[in-house]
């Protein structure tokens, strides 16, 4: 009769192949939480124990470390001496092998995970299982995800049995899966260190900057139609041991495209920036409006209002579930994709009507936690390797500011301080200028933005795009706060955001010349606040 393994730490569907397989005439084979699970299903099971003559010991460390199960595995069938041997030694052959392994990953992601509870879940017999399966694919079956067990079934049925293809692609999976899995065993350990004879996790910055080393695995999500041009091949990955693709779901519209995917990321960084409801729409990876307002919907208008003609076509994230008012107040414009946090099933019909309108829903929960933005790395390929940083939140602006409660670094430079609306309008400015281009410099009201300069060579000429932005749309800037991503390196800059009509300016200071630029603010009469830091965005 032949043998199946089955040692499974995630159980899924596990009962129901237990059960395919026994019909198909095999005996069960099994360890620990896996065999009560089968034998309370009512299954009859053989323990690995039995086959080794071996206890389970040491706490489960050592289960399946053992010639009787390994020399079952790697027996290669049409070599008569592997054969003879096993018989030799009364070794049962195993056909089919069906591991997954301690969750590893999932344990590293806790908070506060002690150093000695993340190395129990370093799993070896697994690995061991899995290779041996995978080394010897043409006469065993190796499973190692619960999502291709009634394909094993379906295989099992063809009167030839399972197809040369169909072993080497379960191979091809089983050898992926346990190099992931010693990728997020690397990754992690890399964020420890040795403190006096004490293991250290040092979640207090990136591995980015501790380890000597970063290991990734990535998993392909889908093929791209193309990149940022048609002539460009792409494709949409994630990092397989993170499980970042679990936590995006896309409701409806055509495929994503390469541009697509890198708007709504910038879109979501700005949603994020804010807990107030708010909405964003980006154009080419610049915001053309952010805004807050009572509601989704709201938000949604002020924040397509800000600049209507280049909203059209754009790409919109709002930080709130989309409800039906937002929806309609969505589908009212042409909008090529939009991303939040929920979408209510109310305004699913809505959003419906658009139906080439890209749809999806994304956890921002992680993103959004200011406490754990340091743990975001973001990486970028040059000519000379690959770049990596943590990600930029503008945590200093986190909290209202007011003249009685100011994040550390931030100080008034001027003679003139903000008013009470002006450090509201400052605080918005500065978590959106922290998302557009550099150079930039934005301004804004309150609770959304009046004109954007994006991306330019010089302060000045931001200060430009900006104002001649807000001519066209005949917005008027007598009033508004503006940002400025960057020091200003001359008196220049600042006098043509006076000249705009600003009365307020928040910048992060440290030029050598901020004498000069501080006493072009005050013959001005503007308020002007340095945070002491940038947020160059490239």
């Amino acid at each position: 009769m032949p043998r199946a393994l089955l040692s499974v730490s995630d159980k899924t569907g596990l009962v129901d192949l237990a059960r395919g397989l026994v019909d198909h005439g095999y005996e069960i084979v099994s360890t620990g939480g896996t065999a009560r699970a089968l034998t309370d299903a009512g299954l009859a099971v053989i323990n690995v124990s039995d086959v080794t003559g071996f206890p389970e010991m040491m706490d489960g460390r050592v289960k399946t470390l053992h010639p009787k199960i390994h020399a079952g595995i790697l027996a290669r069938r049409d070599h008569s001496g592997d054969v003879a041997a096993a018989h030799a030694h009364g070794i049962e052959l195993v056909e089919v092998v069906v591991v997954n392994l301690y969750p590893f990953a999932e344990t590293a992601k806790k908070a506060g995970v002690a150093f000695d509870e993340l190395i129990e879940q370093i799993d070896i017999g697994g690995p061991s299982l899995v290779r041996a399966a995978a080394k010897n694919f043409r006469d065993v079956l190796v499973v190692v995800d619960p999502r291709r067990y009634p394909d094993v079934l379906h295989e099992l049925d063809r009167p030839s049995g399972p197809s040369l293809e169909f072993r080497f692609a379960l191979a091809q999976d089983a050898i992926a899966y346990t190099g992931q899995y010693d990728t997020a065993i690397a990754s992690a350990l890399a964020r420890f260190s040795i403190d006096r004879g004490q293991f250290v996790r040092s979640d207090s910055g990136s591995s980015a900057g501790a380890a000597g080393r970063i290991d990734l695995s990535l998993e392909k999500i889908r093929d791209l139609r193309y990149g940022e041009n048609p002539h460009q091949r792409a494709a949409w990955y994630q990092i397989a041991q993170n499980g970042a693709r679990g936590s995006i779901s896309i409701l409806q519209g055509k495929e994503l495209s390469y541009t697509n995917l890198l708007d709504l990321d910038a879109a979501a960084r700005i949603a994020l920036e804010f807990t107030e409801p708010a909405a964003v729409v980006v154009k080419h990876t610049n915001p053309c409006g952010a805004a807050t307002g009572a509601s989704a919907a709201d938000a949604y208008v002020r924040a397509r209002d800000a600049d209507p003609l280049a909203a059209f076509g754009g790409i919109v994230a709002v930080n709130r579930a989309i409800d039906a008012a937002a929806a309609e107040a969505i589908v009212s414009t042409f909008i090529e994709a939009v991303v939040a946090p929920d979408v209510e099933e109310a305004a699913r019909p809505v959003l419906a009507r658009k139906t080439n309108m890209r749809v999806i829903v994304a956890d921002f929960g992680p993103l959004g936690d200011a406490r754990r933005s340091h743990l975001v790395e973001e990486m970028r390929s040059t000519l000379a390797g690959v770049l990596v940083q943590t990600r930029d939140r503008v945590t200093e602006a986190c909290h209202p500011w007011s003249p009685s409660s100011l994040p550390e670094g931030l100080r008034v430079a001027t003679k003139r301080h903000p008013t009470d609306g002006e450090w509201e309008a400052l605080r918005f400015a500065w978590r959106v200028c922290a998302h557009v281009k550099s150079n930039a410099v934005i301004f804004t009201d309150e609770s959304r933005t009046l004109a954007i300069g994006a991306g330019q060579m010089s302060r000045v000429d931001a200060v430009h795009v900006a104002a001649a932005k807000a001519r066209a749309a005949n917005v008027s800037l007598t009033g508004s706060a503006a940002a400025s991503d960057a020091f200003f390196p001359f008196r220049d800059g600042l006098d043509a955001v006076a000249r705009a009509g600003a009365t307020a300016v928040v910048q992060p200071g440290g030029s050598v010349r901020d004498a000069e630029v501080i006493l072009a603010a005050d013959e001005h009469g503007l308020a002007m606040v340095f945070t002491g830091r940038r947020h160059f965005r490239h």
